[in-house]
């Protein structure tokens, strides 16, 4: 019986099903808007429509001439965009959720939207080969399948991503609300800015922020994934801390009662060893003290020190006038009184 408990603690647990997560209606609304808005924006610079005559007119006022005074300033806060710089910024911060939490969840999270990120908007913007405004060769073409890399604006994407990290991970309904504005007000700043500094096409941000919110909005269906990852991460760290640790120690079988060993003045009353016994105490683990009778047999104390363990009944000692002389002692005369 012992055995088979041992078993089922030695079993390893079967992992919990996780199964995905239902999208609300309005996330769903949501994730069907924004997807038709990215693809009316592709449609409409495919076919050079109005939105590519926009495009040349911003370009062509050329606001980094008209407001020079922010350029320096515009210089600096574009960073807050670029891949890099703010995947270590907010790696750093997860990380430490991460840590304060005993979770890889934040950090999985993170990795999981930039992956996605570089898959999809790198793939469009190689598929589309859009020229950027620097590098147009005719004004009012679309600039298409030229062999650039700008269409969508990968800043605009990574401000919307990685900064809207933030709010998807806060843990309360207040926190989320100020990180989401947040979030948008510098993915904003960053697509206006590179609109200012002549490296996008407006619509180049426009696709940017819709293909950033995108994968925020997906992000609940790779849920399971992320933590069937976490799981399989803290199961290879336990196999790999019990390989350092060595094997597990076997179990002790479960013994029979112990003989008590007895004092010499009850041996010579008659009692054995086996008469008087106690059950079985469980066995101790390393580094923990006895206690009990195992701790008196190993200090060879009597059982009970400083009184004289009680004989069971029927085996009492005769009264002291009764007793014969003992072994190897002149016999005292009886004397009456």
């Amino acid at each position: 019986m012992r055995t088979d408990i041992f078993a089922r603690l030695d079993r390893e647990p079967e992992p919990p099903k996780i199964e995905a997560p239902r999208m609300s209606r309005h996330r769903i609304a949501l994730f069907g808007g924004t997807l038709a808005f990215y693809l009316a924006i592709v449609w409409a610079v495919l076919i050079t429509s109005w939105l590519v005559a926009l495009d040349w007119k911003v370009m062509l006022f050329r606001p980094y001439q008209q407001w020079p005074e922010l350029h320096p300033f515009l210089d600096y806060y574009v960073v807050l965009g670029q891949r890099g710089p703010t995947a270590v910024m907010v790696a750093c911060w997860l990380g430490w959720r991460s840590w304060r939490q005993h979770t890889l969840r934040p950090l999985l999270v993170l990795g999981t939207s930039l992956l996605l990120l570089n898959v999809t908007v790198g793939a469009v913007k190689l598929g589309l080969g859009r020229l950027g405004p620097h590098y147009a060769t005719q004004i009012g073409s679309a600039e298409m399948f030229a062999g650039g890399d700008i269409f969508p604006s990968g800043h605009t994407a990574n401000a919307v991503v990685t900064w809207g990290i933030l709010a998807y991970l806060a843990t309360t309904p207040r926190a989320r609300r100020y990180l989401s504005a947040v979030s948008a007000t510098v993915s904003l700043g960053v697509g206006l800015t590179t609109v200012y500094i002549g490296t996008h096409w407006l619509s180049d941000v426009l696709l940017g922020w819709a293909a950033g919110l995108l994968i925020l909005l997906a992000l609940p269906w790779f849920e399971p994934l992320i933590a069937r990852t976490e799981a399989w991460i803290f199961a290879m760290r336990e196999r790999w801390r019990e390989r350092r640790g060595g094997a597990r120690p076997a179990p002790v079988a479960d013994t029979g009662p112990q003989p008590v060993l007895l004092p010499q003045s009850m041996a010579t009353d008659g009692l054995t060893a086996e008469a008087v016994t106690v059950p079985a105490e469980p066995a101790l683990p390393a580094g923990h003290a006895a206690t009990g009778v195992r701790a008196r047999a190993h200090t060879g104390h009597p059982a009970r020190p400083g009184s004289m363990p009680v004989a069971p009944a029927g085996v009492r000692r005769p009264p002291h006038t009764e007793r014969g002389p003992r072994a190897g002692s002149p016999a005292r005369p009886m004397t009456g009184g």
